[in-house]
């Protein structure tokens, strides 16, 4: 789906005017049109095998494992954290395109984001309830109040600037397994990059919106000062 400067912050339009043939004739190489189309496959194929609800599922599980000290009942409060906060807006997501509401999940417009971001908080909310009363683990916990503040956070800046959800969901997973398991998991921000890199590449988003993500992402880990 194309992408317009106002979106994207970019202003790439889409049109090469280096054509590499030396020719001035404004055509493109055959192996310039190659490395383009492998490029974008890569980067498409990133983005979707590290799209926020993969990651969180694969993140709150770790990390509700880590919370339960290595207790197996751990993975079932990081099961309900990954459906809560990534699952069921994936679903609904879906729901909505259904609908013909959005073309894909990317939702490149954000002026229609605000209705994803309004059924992650009450989803978060209504898990981190569930939580409560079942007397979960206090990292997973955080965890969840971690990641229902940064969707605050995202529907802030959203309203007048387009931020990169995808680069803020990697970030935060990664930074918060780095808290409560072990610091060795900050290796993984390599994911973080990759995802940060196809979204740009895509031409979702410019540098600065996935650095911003990423950046407010990291920012969860300040919720352990006071978990």
């Amino acid at each position: 789906m194309s992408t317009t400067a106002d979106d994207t912050g970019a202003t790439n339009t889409g049109t090469d005017t280096n054509t590499g043939t030396g020719t001035g004739t404004g055509t493109v190489s055959a192996a310039d049109t190659a490395a383009d189309t492998a490029t974008t496959s890569v980067a498409r194929t990133v983005t979707d095998v590290l799209q926020p609800r993969n990651v969180l599922l694969a993140g709150m599980l770790g990390i509700g494992l880590a919370a339960a000290g290595g207790d197996w009942t751990g993975l079932l409060w990081g099961f309900l954290g990954a459906l809560c906060a990534g699952l069921i807006p994936a679903g609904y997501i879906e729901w909505e395109r259904g609908r013909g509401t959005w073309g894909d999940r990317h939702v490149v417009d954000r002026t229609k984001r605000a209705p994803i971001f309004f059924v992650i908080l009450g989803s978060i909310g209504a898990g981190s309830v569930v939580m409560v009363l079942g007397n979960a683990p206090t990292g997973i916990l955080v965890a969840m109040l971690a990641l229902w503040v940064m969707t605050i956070g995202l529907l802030a800046v959203n309203t007048v600037w387009k931020i990169s959800v995808d680069s803020a969901v990697a970030s935060a997973a990664v930074s918060l397994l780095a808290v409560v398991h072990s610091p060795w998991w900050t290796a993984a921000y390599a994911l973080t990059a990759a995802v940060c890199w196809s979204r740009v590449a895509l031409g979702y988003h410019s540098v600065a919106q996935t650095l911003a993500g990423a950046g407010l992402g990291a920012a969860t880990t300040v919720a352990y000062a006071f978990g």
